[in-house]
């Protein structure tokens, strides 16, 4: 594990202090990119959770899927599910070369379609993982239906990580999980701009009826 690991690592720290090799224009990747403080704190918590398998929305710059490979290393994962449309397009595969550059491409599949076609592609498919990771689109019915679809996805008692909380599209889609899914949020991310969410270990479905309007921060 140790050169694995080793490589993972140093591919990390220079996309941190140096940037990507490409990018769609000045402060673009400061902007879009998760920074390296949450990109840690989400490697430690899925290390600490014993992850081995994980499904990621949005791959950008590849700063996330880095961070979250190097946990899958240390945990001795099985396969990391990577979900982005843009790559391509709008990323010119700067975030596919990053993880072939640390070592990863063994663990990931990339799927470059929308995670509305890729998600349902996953659960049809019978894939279930540890965690998810909820980086993609911002809006609100897009986000809601990645978190849809992840709590079929991951297992009982799994977690879901969901970046951009501050963003009031982001916060009221996962906030509906929280509110009437019995989706536990962890403390772990709380002073972070991520937030981490435990499924219950029982999946259940609660009646139209019990409907609970989201409130709170």
């Amino acid at each position: 594990m140790g050169g694995e690991l080793a490589r993972v690592q140093r591919v990390r720290e220079r996309l941190g202090q140096e940037g990507p090799p490409r990018s769609r224009g000045t402060g673009d990747f400061e902007t879009v990119t998760l920074p390296r403080r949450e990109c840690d704190l989400v490697r430690d918590l899925f290390v600490d959770e014993g992850v081995r398998s994980v499904v990621e929305v949005g791959l950008a710059y590849g700063s996330s899927a880095l961070a979250i490979g190097e946990a899958l290393v240390r945990t001795g994962g099985e396969r990391h599910y990577v979900v982005d449309p843009l790559q391509g397009a709008a990323f010119d595969d700067v975030g596919w070369e990053m993880l072939v550059e640390g070592g990863l491409e063994h663990l990931v599949t990339l799927m470059r379609v929308p995670s509305s076609v890729a998600l349902p592609r996953l659960v049809a498919q019978d894939v279930v993982v540890d965690a998810g990771f909820v980086d993609g689109s911002h809006r609100f019915h897009e986000v809601f239906l990645d978190l849809y679809y992840l709590r079929k996805i991951v297992r009982p008692g799994g977690i879901v990580v969901v970046d951009d909380y501050w963003a009031a599209s982001v916060r009221a889609a996962v906030r509906y999980y929280e509110h009437n899914l019995g989706w536990e949020r962890l403390e772990r991310l709380a002073d972070s701009r991520c937030r981490a969410y435990r499924l219950p270990v029982v999946a259940f479905e609660p009646g139209f009826k019990d409907f609970v309007w989201p409130t709170g921060d």
